[in-house]
Parts: C-alpha cells; structure tokens; sequence
C-alpha cells in the first residue's frame, strides 16, 4: 500500500490536533511535517504523536519542499485561508481547509484558482458532513422519503471556541476570558464569530440538502455585545423560490452538544412537501414523518462505508482513486454556502435584506 504523506500548515484552528490524529490512526498515513510560525503552538501535537524535530518547521515554504507530502491540511485562520492555499498550491500538493472555506467570495475565488492551475485537489472540511445522522439525512431526501424539500431549519453552534482544544480538552472560563483578547476568534479582521466559524456549516450542508439550489436574497441579524468586535449569536433568512429557510449560529450554548445537546438543539429540521426529517448532531438516529405515517419514527443513522467516514480518509481516498471531491467538502457546493455567507455578513452589516451576492 501506499504510505501518504500528511502536512500539517498552521495551528490556528484547534481541530488541527484532531486532524492529525485521523492521520495518526491512518494505517496507510502518516505525518509527513508540521508547521506553524509559533513553535509553541505545535508542542502538544509533538508529544501526542512523537513528531521528530527534523519534521517540524516554522517556513513553510521550507516545510513543503523538505517533507514533499501528498496531501496539506490547512488549520490557519480564516482571513488567512487564501494566502496559505496559493502558497501551498505552488508545491503541487493536494489541500483539506479547515472549515470555513474563506473570509470572502473573492478569497475562495483565488483558492479554487489556484487549485486548478496546479492541477491537484481542494477539498474544505466540514465537520458536521461525517455525522451518520446528516449523511442519512441527505439519502433519505434523495430517495424522495419528505417529498420536495421546501425549508431547512439550523440551529448549532457550542459554548464558545476557546471553551475547548483539540481532542475537546476543556478550558475554564477563566482561561477563556483571559485568552479573548488576543484570539483571532474574536477579532473582525481575522473572520472571528459566531456567524463566519458556524453558518458556513448549515448553509453549505443546507444547499447539499437543497440540491444545489441558491436562495433569492438574504436577511442576517447579529448580536452586539459590548467590548466584543464580533458576533456571538446570528440569525440568517433565506428567501428562496420554494420559500425560506433559517439558519442560527450561537457561541454561548447551554451546554456543548458534544458533552450534552443543548436547547434548541444543534442540527438540522428539513421539511418536505410530503414529510419531515430531523437531524441532530451526534444522535445515532434521524427522525422521520410523513403524511402517511404522522407520528415520529426513529430510523438508525447509516454505517458509513471505509473511506467516507472522516475528511482525511475521504482525501487520500479521492487521491489515490482520482476522484472528484464531491458534497459539501467540494469548492461548487461550499462556494455557494460562501456566497451566502458573504450576503449574510452585509446584511447584518447594513441592516437590511440584501441580493445573493455574485
């Protein structure tokens, strides 16, 4: 079997660990280098997987030319997407974003750009996209079980980002607010907030769900908290020919859903002209009903077959296939979740219902 080869580019993000660790498990992977251009952002993925030091790097141009991996997991923030994925782009090297895809249209524009001139695959992680129940979700719509779908509804988000690390580690709250000041979470110009790290999910896994299908125009109204330059709570209407449909992000959650689902839940409700689904993050069932059987039935979330279980997986999958990313990991599907994004952000911005955004 092939040995893949894995970068690890920048630690912004704390899934970065949680990433590795897929590359880690991986028996056909391993983690070919890491960068990050603070050394001590990269101390706990050291010890964790036992990086030798001649793997580690703080150059990343360095970093590719010496390691020369198959596939580069880009964890940096968001505004900070677009300038990694041109550089990594260069070394014809395979990418996996982080979720979101970028800070703007234009920005995932020059990403998917520069994919193609080097000829390799791009592919942005949602997280929510390997959860059985949302996956089944999508085959139970496709199989036609509601009918046509006419509205999603989206409510996710957690008790905030430096609430916890990678592999979930918990942080207190004091650590939380002694860190807020310096995170590029919480700062606009990095793509801090709620609305930028969590409705990039449920619009692009909504228009998965909507078949492709992009909404007319665009209402978002966020929180303004006092000493805070970013939102922490938002809510999205999309008005689209088959009607509307809600999208809410939250940081401030009563609970983790990971830990203990929330009220309102975190996932998603689709509604069908002919029934209903709900899919909630986590759960190991999807509930359905129809117009021919009204009350609620559970049905068990489906078995994820071997390589489309995780985002690494499903990368090294692709690669060694030479198959077309697809779904809401794809740049068409999650640049339309960027267009609504970026409509969002103006409408909350301006006050007022705008166009979808070209």
């Amino acid at each position: 079997m092939t040995r893949w080869r894995v970068a690890g580019i920048n630690f912004d993000h704390m899934h970065m660990g949680d990433l590795l660790r897929e590359v880690f498990n991986h028996p056909d992977a391993e983690i070919a280098a890491i960068y990050d251009p603070t050394p001590g952002r990269m101390a706990a993925a050291i010890a964790n997987f036992n990086i030798h030091e001649d793997r580690v790097f703080t150059d990343l141009d360095e970093c590719l030319e010496k390691s020369k991996p198959d596939l580069a997991v880009i964890c940096a923030a968001t505004a900070a997407h677009a300038d990694h994925v041109e550089r990594v782009a260069k070394h014809k090297v395979h990418v996996l974003v982080e979720k979101p895809f970028a800070a703007s249209v234009a920005e995932a524009d020059r990403m998917i750009q520069a994919m193609k001139a080097a000829g390799r695959k791009l592919a942005i992680n949602w997280p929510l996209a390997w959860y059985p129940c949302h996956v089944t979700t999508k085959r139970l719509i496709d199989e036609g079980a509601i009918g046509d779908v006419i509205e999603v509804h989206f409510y996710d988000g957690n008790r905030g980002p430096l609430y916890h690390l990678a592999d979930k580690v918990e942080v207190t709250a004091e650590e939380v607010e002694a860190a807020k000041p310096s995170s590029w979470w919480y700062k606009r110009a990095s793509g801090g907030g709620s609305l930028l790290d969590y409705l990039g999910y449920g619009v692009t896994l909504g228009t998965w769900f909507l078949d492709g299908d992009q909404p007319i125009e665009v209402t978002s109204v966020v929180d303004e908290t006092p000493g805070i330059e970013v939102d922490q709570h938002s809510v999205t209407v999309c008005r689209y020919m088959r009607g509307l449909s809600k999208f809410e992000t939250r940081w401030g959650t009563f609970s983790d859903p990971w830990t203990q689902q929330p009220q309102p839940k975190c996932g998603f409700v689709v509604i069908g002209t002919q029934g209903t689904l709900s899919s909630y993050d986590y759960e190991p069932i999807v509930t359905i009903q129809t117009r021919e059987q009204p009350a609620h039935r559970a049905i068990a979330a489906d078995v994820l077959p071997a390589g489309r279980r995780a985002p690494v997986e499903y990368m090294l999958d692709c690669i060694a296939n030479d198959t077309e990313v697809t779904g809401p990991l794809s740049p068409a599907l999650s640049r339309i979740g960027q267009q609504i994004t970026d409509s969002a952000v103006l409408s909350a911005r301006e006050k007022r219902t705008v166009a979808l955004l070209p």
